[in-house]
């Protein structure tokens, strides 16, 4: 184990591969190597459609130990992974490493294939159930969390080497090629698969909307795409929605929303040429989104564009004109799809042009603001968003750590949660450094990061009630009292990679008070 620059113990090997320490958000110049496979000949390429799943797994021979990947956008509405993983069980597989772009609880039966072997462990983002499982210790390797941009990074540099990519596709050809907005099971974009099918050993793309070549748009290029296999349904597309779609109703969450948004108005950011802003899903997103379009309609406001996931709001804006582009990674409400099929001015994206820290450059850094949740900040703005305060791994990184690459990177978060602090002295574990985070927006006030003095200036003739993070944590602890901390064992678990592939935190093994 070795400290990083946080302070923090990590490894320094994970699964037999050497790994690096956490530096700083930037340190790393050097860039990384492309990773280059076998390139096949067209020649043996004839039909590629395959009868059924069982099939598709045949003709890749999985074996034991291999490593498949999926990917999420059909979110909690996902069929995919489950149909496969019992496929494979069935077949007495076993250690098999799953990477994901992300789980959702409806992949928690996948906790009993890791208790029985037959999953080993994951690299991927984890959402409830099976980051429970991982917290209680059950996995037999170290699960290793990445965000959308660093997973790319780890495919592209080699260091996450894909046997077998299942792609579920909303609408493909016999050829492979496929897209995710047409079909029964649109879900819109797909880009978290593009690293997946340009790097895998085999790539099967499995549909239940098979349509005459060419299908078209093409997320996914059949000419990276060994086996075609159409199945009843691939997912519900319903359950793509993300947290609430509809604003929140609690006057304290409108409130922090109010105030992130007249911290961008205030600040002047609002009115600076090419003004763009990425918001998510969840009542307070949906909330900022709102107030948002309302104070740059009163002031003539229009966006260079706004990022995804792509909510109705957001699709309003761009509908309304505040907007003149979405760039979207992935469709948190059906509103969402149907805008990226109809509407040229909504682009779908890909990690590799929105988040990969190892490429010509990426949009993450053009962005002007980026308005982001939180499970714990700490006095140096380190913050959480994979554990909760009481120590239970319970949710992936998603694209925080690359979104926090913005201009201005404002957490918007509750001071209590469930009666628990949000701001602390430490945060229980990192998955971004503080000098990321610029500013944290509670119900109680607004702190900015003294590292930002160009915006303490800027806002000093706000009427913001700004406070700083230390008076946050008083306020906080008042409020909810100071709680008790968990207890963990030395084992570690699981591992946080930043995006540029260092280490930044270890999350260790829980011993449950439950």
């Amino acid at each position: 184990m070795v400290k990083n620059s946080l302070g923090r113990l990590v490894p320094t090997e994970v699964n037999g591969r050497s790994v690096r320490p956490f530096m700083g958000a930037h340190v790393d110049a050097g860039g990384g190597m492309r990773y280059g496979g076998r390139i096949p000949a067209a020649s043996r390429y004839g039909n590629k459609l395959l009868a059924d799943l069982d099939a598709a797994i045949d003709a890749c021979e999985i074996r034991d130990g291999m490593v498949l990947s999926f990917h999420h956008h059909l979110r909690n509405g996902d069929f995919l992974v489950n149909l496969v993983i019992d496929k494979l069980a069935a077949r007495g597989l076993r250690d098999l490493v799953l990477a994901p772009s992300a789980l959702f609880p409806t992949h928690g039966k996948l906790a009993e294939y890791i208790e029985s072997g037959v999953i080993s462990h994951i690299e991927g983002s984890m959402n409830g159930p099976i980051g429970r499982a991982c917290s209680l210790g059950k996995m037999k390797k170290t699960a290793i969390l990445r965000s959308h941009g660093g997973r790319y990074r780890a495919i592209q540099d080699g260091d996450l080497h894909i046997d077998v990519a299942f792609i579920a596709a909303p609408c493909a050809d016999s050829h492979g090629n496929a897209n995710g907005v047409n079909g029964p099971s649109a879900c819109g974009p797909l880009g978290f698969a593009l690293a997946d099918s340009l790097f895998a050993d085999k790539v099967v793309v499995v549909t239940d909307h098979l349509v005459d070549f060419p299908c078209h748009p093409w997320s996914i290029e059949g000419g990276n795409v060994d086996y075609v296999v159409q199945i009843d349904s691939i997912g519900d597309p319903s359950q793509i929605v993300s947290g609430t779609t509809q604003i929140t109703r609690s006057p304290t969450r409108l409130l922090i929303a109010e105030y992130a948004a007249r911290l961008v108005k205030e600040s002047g950011i609002m009115t600076e040429p090419h003004f763009s802003f990425q918001a998510g899903a969840g009542g307070v997103s949906l909330a900022f989104v709102k107030y948002m379009s309302d104070l740059m309609r009163e002031a003539g406001v229009v966006a260079d564009f706004v990022r995804g996931g792509s909510t109705k709001y957001m699709v309003e804006m761009l509908e309304n004109g505040l907007a003149r582009y979405i760039l979207d990674g992935q469709s948190f409400d059906l509103d969402g799809v149907r805008s990226l099929r109809d509407n040229p001015c909504h682009i779908e994206t890909n990690p590799f042009v929105s988040y990969d820290y190892h490429t010509k450059g990426c949009f993450a850094q053009i962005l002007k603001v980026s308005v982001l949740g939180a499970t714990e900040i700490d006095l140096d703005y380190n913050v959480n968003v994979n554990t909760h305060s009481d120590g239970w791994l319970l949710h992936g990184i998603g694209g925080f750590t690359d979104a926090a690459d913005a201009g201005v990177t404002m957490i918007t978060a509750p001071l209590v949660r469930s009666r628990l602090p949000i701001v602390l002295d430490r945060v229980t574990t990192v998955t971004a450094p503080g000098e990321m985070i610029d500013v944290v927006v509670t119900e109680h006030g607004v702190a900015v990061n003294p590292l930002r003095q160009d915006l303490i200036d800027r806002l000093k003739r706000s009427t913001l009630p700004l406070k700083t993070i230390e008076e946050l944590r008083d306020i906080a602890a008042r409020l909810s009292g100071v709680p008790e901390k968990p207890q963990f064992t030395d084992r570690v678990v699981a591992v946080i990679e930043f995006r540029d592939g260092t280490l930044i935190d270890a999350v260790r093994e829980l011993v449950p008070t439950e």
